[in-house]
């Protein structure tokens, strides 16, 4: 059994017991999160749309954090022209527990 979720503008595929990183959501590590914007459920069949208007997923925070740095460099030849800048993107770690369907 699957379920398809939306959360901090992406989608997820989650089933029962995976561990996800997704967008930063306010929560402490140990709470329990749950999504309610669920866009499909898959038990065999695929159920979307009104079928899945009363679906949820539990999922218990395990970390926040965040993850490596990318670099971005900006350059515009023959002006002497270049930026350097990091960005590290903030990310919170969640475990599936249990898909309501």
């Amino acid at each position: 059994m699957y379920a398809i979720i939306a959360t901090g503008g992406k989608q997820y595929k989650v089933s029962e017991g995976d561990v996800i990183k997704i967008e930063k959501i306010d929560a402490e590590a140990g709470a329990t999160v749950s999504f309610d914007q669920v866009i499909a459920v898959s038990d065999g069949t695929l159920k979307v749309g009104a079928d899945v208007a009363s679906a949820t997923v539990s999922a218990t925070v395990m970390e926040q954090g965040r993850g490596k740095k990318v670099i971005v460099y900006k350059y515009k030849r023959k002006t002497g022209y270049h930026k350097k800048n990091g960005h590290r993107q903030a990310y919170t770690q969640v475990k599936i527990d249990k898909i309501n369907a």
